[in-house]
């Protein structure tokens, strides 16, 4: 299927590049943090310091890293030449000791000079900016060793630190990841980098570029008595979801999968970062491609003659991985309501037909299937934040009573508008979510199994039920914020919301996960 021609071993992570968008940085952070509940091992933020569309990558880095527990960061790439590397290093190394190891250093040598000038940076010709980021490198990682005697000295003609104090030490390795195209840019990389992280769409010939391109990076590497190996391959890349296909990561998922595998194996790729802000697109990313192209890559690796092995890699064969029974397990209903509004009659629910006796579920679809449930979690914890948001908002009323009338009534629409910026946000999410089922899974799901309809038709007209109940809690706020001294309306639309959404998820995991892992998403997809 794969011919393999290089392929360098690393285990292989999947992420996001998101856009740090201004104007919405709320879905920014959650669109960072969906990659993390989705599983997916990396976020990535472009950094552009002269451009005001855009939200201060560290800054975001920063808050994105109090946001999540998990996921990896890094920019995509860092903007050197408006950065000083000594605070570049001191402050890689505390995001990363703040986050418990989990930021990497993505940096480039900088591009659109007029921008980078007239907001006080020193123009460099193209070769003047691969040494500069030479150097650089050299600063940042004298400035990591904190164990080594002295202070950092470079007495380059770009950088010259003379004596600066080492430290802090980074809570682990952190990779140098290097954005680069050229032929010096490669060079560097395999004498210097950690990871070598370009973007696809910006290949002129797409793949074909990239044996040119990584021979160029060995080379380099063993003229430095390098391993190659030891430069991680990423690549930015970007398509579309589609029911056929059409070209390159346009098409559906198992083309993706196939042709990522392709990557990985062909070109030493084993890092893929999907440019994209569409909540659905990193979903099906996250929840088809990614354990699709593991599969294809762990089993080709497996096979006899395999040149490389990740060390963290231990390919299980397909029908060793396989089941007979599927290990899910629906999140009961809490069975407690809190508004004494009803806006369904459970007790009419259909049920889904039984799985057929003995049907085997490999692992890559019992990963399917509780997909769903990681989905749902994440919407009750979003959920449970909302709650937690409108007591302190209620609790902060009380509290800004010590601070001057005229203060007073500023922090209460402060704060007021904060919570119906968080609920716009979750609303939204909520309304995503939904719209990807209806569109995709459940359609798919009537064509697998027409025993499914009857549930299907149901958790339909639920979904339309919420959606009321949201646009419910929408008014509440609106009227809230007109009129900001009395909550129990917005408690109330929130209270049913919460009875309404638990109620809802509940019943979905426990008539349809075992067919999504039956059945897959899509068609063709277990």
């Amino acid at each position: 299927m794969i011919g393999r021609v290089t392929d360098y071993g690393h285990d292989l992570l999947f992420g996001t590049f998101l856009t740090p968008a201004a104007a919405r940085p709320g879905l920014v952070v959650e669109l960072a943090r969906r990659s993390e509940q989705a599983g997916l091992d990396l976020v990535s933020f472009q950094d552009h310091p002269y451009q005001p569309a855009f939200l201060d990558t560290w800054t975001l880095l920063s808050y994105v890293a109090a946001a999540t527990s998990r996921i990896r960061l890094t920019a995509n790439v860092l903007n050197l030449p408006l950065r000083q590397p000594v605070v570049i290093a001191r402050s890689a190394a505390s995001l990363d000791l703040l986050s418990g190891g989990r930021v990497e250093l993505g940096i480039g040598a900088g591009g659109f000079w007029d921008a980078i000038e007239a907001a006080g940076g020193r123009r460099l010709t193209p070769g003047q900016a691969v040494d500069a980021l030479a150097e650089a490198v050299a600063v940042i990682r004298q400035v990591w060793a904190a164990d080594e005697r002295g202070g950092v000295r470079l007495r380059g003609e770009y950088y010259q630190v003379t004596g600066a104090k080492r430290g802090p030490a980074p809570a682990h390795d952190v990779g140098i990841w290097v954005g680069a195209y050229k032929p010096r840019m490669l060079e560097l990389t395999g004498r210097l980098a950690d990871g070598w992280l370009p973007s696809l769409s910006y290949l002129a010939r797409g793949q074909a570029e990239l044996p040119d391109m990584n021979a160029r990076i060995d080379d380099a590497a063993r003229a430095a008595s390098r391993d190659p190996a030891a430069v991680r391959r990423l690549l930015n890349i970007s398509g579309q979801f589609t029911s056929s296909g059409s070209g390159v990561l346009v098409g559906p998922p198992d083309q993706w999968a196939e042709e990522l595998a392709g990557m990985a194996l062909d070109h030493g790729i084993s890092g893929f970062v999907l440019m994209a802000d569409d909540p659905a697109t990193i979903e099906i990313f996250a929840a088809e491609v990614a354990p699709a192209t593991r599969e294809l890559v762990s089993a080709e690796r497996a096979r006899p003659g395999a040149a490389r092995k990740s060390p963290d890699a231990a390919p299980v064969s397909r029908a060793s991985s396989e089941t007979t029974a599927f290990a899910g397990r629906p999140t009961p209903d809490p069975g407690v309501r809190l508004s004494s509004t009803r806006v369904w009659d459970e007790s009419t629910r259909p049920v889904a037909p039984p799985a057929p006796a003995g049907h085997l579920y490999t692992e890559r679809a019992q990963a399917i299937g509780r997909h769903l449930l990681d989905v749902h979690d994440h919407l009750r914890s979003e959920l449970a934040q909302l709650r937690d948001l409108l007591e302190q908002v209620q609790q902060g009323t009380e509290s800004a009573g010590r601070v001057r009338a005229v203060l007073h009534d500023m922090a209460m629409r402060q704060n007021n508008w904060t919570l119906g910026a968080y609920c716009a946000a979750y609303c939204t999410l909520v309304t995503q979510h939904h719209g990807l089922e209806d569109t995709s899974i459940f359609p798919h799901l009537r064509r697998a199994d027409s025993g499914l309809a009857p549930v299907i038709d149901r958790l339909e007209d639920e979904h339309v039920a919420i959606h009321s109940v949201v646009d419910g809690l929408d008014r509440a706020l609106v009227d809230h914020i007109r009129a900001p001294g009395d909550f129990a309306p917005v408690q109330e639309a929130l209270d049913l919301l919460t009875d309404t959404l638990l109620s809802h998820l509940a019943y979905e995991e426990q008539q349809i996960m075992e067919p999504i892992a039956r059945y897959g998403f899509y068609a063709g997809q277990v």
